[in-house]
C-alpha cells in the first residue's frame, strides 16, 4: 500500500465519471465511476462528483489533507488556465467555471483540461507513448479526439484548440456534415460512429454483405462488427476500413509533418481492432509522410484503454498544481 500522498484524476464522459485516486508513480489505488447526469444543462454534475470523493477518502478511513489535488478531463472547448469551459455539447455546459465550482464543491485545488489532452498525457506517462516527449495521440470513439505533446508539455495554443484534430478537414468534395457545423471533418470518415454510418450507407451496393444480414437480423450493427468482418474478408466491412484508414493515415502523415513526432499513439474503442486498422493506417501514413518524419516515428496502439484519461490527470495535478 502506497504511503505517499495522492492525486485524484477525474475523466468526465458523456454517460459516466471515472475517479481515480492515484499515486506518485502512476499506481491507481482505487478506481470507480459515476453516471454522468447531463438534465438541467449537467448542473449536478459537479455536486456528484464531490460527494463521490467525500464517501470515498472516508471508505480508505483518510483525510482530505492525503491529497494533493485533482486533476479533471472534461470533453468541449475550455479556457486551461481559468479552467472555464466555454461550451461542451454532450454536458450541456455553456461558459461554466468547472474549476471554481469543483474547488468550492471539494475544497481542494483543481487543474482541468481537455478530456483528449488527458488521455494523451496518460499515455505519455505511462503507456504507449512512455520515454517519449513527442506525442501525438488520437482517440477514435463517438467521435474524433487529439492531444499533442511537444518537449514533454500538451500544446494548447493561443485559445486552447490546438489538437483538434477530429475537426480538420478530410475530405474535400461532398463531405458528410460534422456536428461542428462544417462538412468533411476527419470525424466524419474516422470515428466509430463514422464507421458504422458508412457501412450502413454501404448495403444498397453490397447487399450479399454479412454486415448488412446481421444488421437485417438485429436491426444495427456496431462499429466493431465492421472491424470484426473486415478481419474476416467481407467486402464491404473491408471497403469502409479501407476508406476509415486512408483518411486517418493522410491526416496522420500531415500532422506528423508539422510536429515531427517519435510516437503516434492511436486510442479509443476503434483502436481494439489492433493490426486491422493501424496496418492500413500505416501503410497510407508511409505514403504520404515525408521519409524522414516516417523515419523519426512509431506509430502504435494506445495501452492504458480507459485508464489513460484518470492518470493524465492525475499526471497535471501532479506537475502543475
Amino acid at each position: 500500500m502506497s504511503s505517499n500522498k495522492w492525486y485524484i484524476g477525474i475523466d468526465l464522459g458523456g454517460t459516466s465519471v471515472k475517479m481515480a485516486f492515484i499515486d506518485d508513480e502512476a499506481q491507481i489505488i482505487d478506481k470507480w465511476n459515476i453516471k454522468t447526469d447531463t438534465t438541467n444543462n449537467g448542473e449536478n454534475i459537479v455536486k456528484d462528483i464531490s460527494e463521490s470523493i467525500k464517501t470515498k477518502i472516508e471508505e480508505h478511513q483518510k483525510d482530505k489533507d492525503h491529497i494533493k489535488g485533482i486533476g479533471m478531463g472534461s470533453p468541449g472547448f475550455l479556457e486551461i488556465d481559468e479552467g472555464f469551459v466555454y461550451h461542451s455539447v454532450n454536458i450541456g455546459w455553456k461558459n461554466y467555471p468547472l474549476k471554481d465550482e469543483l474547488e468550492k464543491a471539494v475544497g481542494l485545488p483543481v487543474i482541468v483540461d481537455n478530456d483528449a489532452n488527458i488521455a494523451a498525457i496518460g499515455e505519455m506517462w505511462k503507456g504507449a507513448g512512455e520515454g517519449a516527449k513527442d506525442v501525438l495521440c488520437v482517440t477514435l470513439g463517438t467521435g474524433v479526439g487529439g492531444g499533442v505533446i511537444t518537449d514533454g508539455e500538451i500544446v494548447h495554443g493561443v485559445n486552447g484548440m490546438a489538437g483538434e484534430i477530429g475537426h480538420t478537414t478530410a475530405v474535400l468534395k461532398g463531405g458528410v456534415l460534422c456536428n461542428c457545423g462544417k462538412t468533411g471533418c476527419l470525424e466524419t470518415v474516422s470515428s466509430a460512429t463514422a464507421i458504422r454510418r458508412m457501412a450502413i450507407e454501404g448495403f444498397k451496393d453490397h447487399p450479399e454483405s454479412r454486415l448488412k444480414k446481421k444488421y437485417d437480423k438485429e436491426g444495427d450493427i456496431s462499429s466493431k462488427d465492421v472491424l470484426d468482418f473486415a478481419k474476416e474478408q467481407d467486402h464491404l466491412a473491408m471497403a469502409v476500413v479501407k476508406k476509415a484508414s486512408f483518411h486517418l493515415g493522410f491526416a496522420l502523415a500531415n500532422f506528423a509533418t508539422v510536429m515531427n513526432p517519435a510516437k503516434i499513439v492511436i486510442g479509443g474503442g476503434v483502436s481494439k481492432a489492433g493490426d486491422t486498422l493501424l496496418d492500413p493506417v500505416k501503410h497510407y501514413f508511409r505514403m504520404y509522410a515525408l521519409p524522414r518524419v516516417n523515419e523519426g516515428v512509431e506509430i502504435v496502439a494506445a495501452q492504458l484503454g480507459n485508464d489513460a484519461g484518470i492518470i493524465g490527470a492525475a499526471w497535471l495535478a501532479k506537475t502543475k498544481l
